[in-house]
């Protein structure tokens, strides 16, 4: 840890990532306060100053990179994105997750408009999908798991896409450039009128971990848990939809572990080439 001119320490930098689930106004708009109400805690729990620096990924792909490289020190991540990046890193350590309600699982849904003729996941055979971006744990690992639970395969779609962010899948089914799509149950009621849109399947999902790097010293992870932990019931907690945190294990993630696992068999396995 470095010094200062006058001999005194610098304040520890710690860096925090999160994924483009939003546009980045909206996430340094979100995470900022976040960021800003556990940095007092984490400093009383180290005794020394602390900053904390925001760092939004380009992608869920980097951001998953950051975590197991060690170039970010803790993160937001979507639940698919934590353990894509455990099967890279077994060290990476859970600090907590967070609650919706007081509860650890939420939902999501497939849409269609109600004018589709689409009732159920069977008709969406020779239809169009948009899918969230290829990391995401709704749009596309739970979505694409739920369609070949019900016999559905790429190539029983006439077309799909992948979409950058939830309010453009949205966005893509409302517009009717798409017969149906997956998102969260929360873009569902922030853009949505259920007069004009219909949930043709809802599906559960684990909320939002909070991860550390491999070797961040166990006094940080400890401090910044037990920051997390204050939070609860904060007010500044409502702009990401959290009603708080709690403690958890890897196990809790075993629902997504499955999905993207039974989610390879949405895509058909190339035929071994024969010998000559």
């Amino acid at each position: 840890m470095s010094q200062g001119i006058l001999g005194q320490l610098e304040p520890l930098k710690l860096k925090f990532g999160i994924c483009p689930s939003e546009r980045a106004a909206v996430l340094y708009r979100q995470l900022t306060p976040v960021l800003d109400a556990i940095t007092k805690p984490i400093e009383n729990q180290l005794k020394q100053d602390v900053e904390i620096e925001l760092h939004i990924f380009e992608n869920y792909s980097n951001g998953i990179k950051s975590l197991v490289d060690g170039s970010i020190d803790f993160c937001r991540l979507e639940p698919a994105s934590y353990v894509l990046a455990e099967m890279q890193n077994e060290n990476i350590d859970l600090l907590a997750m967070e609650l919706q309600k007081g509860l650890k699982r939420i939902n999501g849904v497939i849409i269609t408009q109600r004018d589709s003729g689409i009732k159920e996941l069977a008709d969406l055979r020779n239809k169009t999908f948009a899918f969230g971006e290829e990391h995401s744990t709704i749009g596309r690992f739970l979505a694409q798991s739920e369609l070949v639970n019900n016999n559905i395969t790429s190539e029983d779609l006439k077309h799909f896409w992948h979409f950058d962010r939830h309010d453009l899948v949205a966005h893509a089914v409302l517009a009717n450039k798409y017969d149906a799509g997956a998102i969260s149950a929360d873009t569902y009621k922030k853009y949505c009128d259920p007069e004009e849109v219909l949930v043709v399947k809802a599906f559960e999902n684990v909320t939002k971990p909070w991860v550390s790097r491999e070797n961040l010293p166990e006094a940080f992870k400890v401090a910044i848990t037990a920051a997390l932990l204050t939070l609860e019931a904060s007010e500044v907690l409502l702009e990401i939809n959290c009603s708080g945190f709690i403690e958890g294990t890897p196990e809790e993630y075993d629902l997504v572990r499955n999905a993207i696992k039974h989610a390879e068999n949405f895509y058909p396995k190339l035929e071994e080439p024969e010998g000559e």
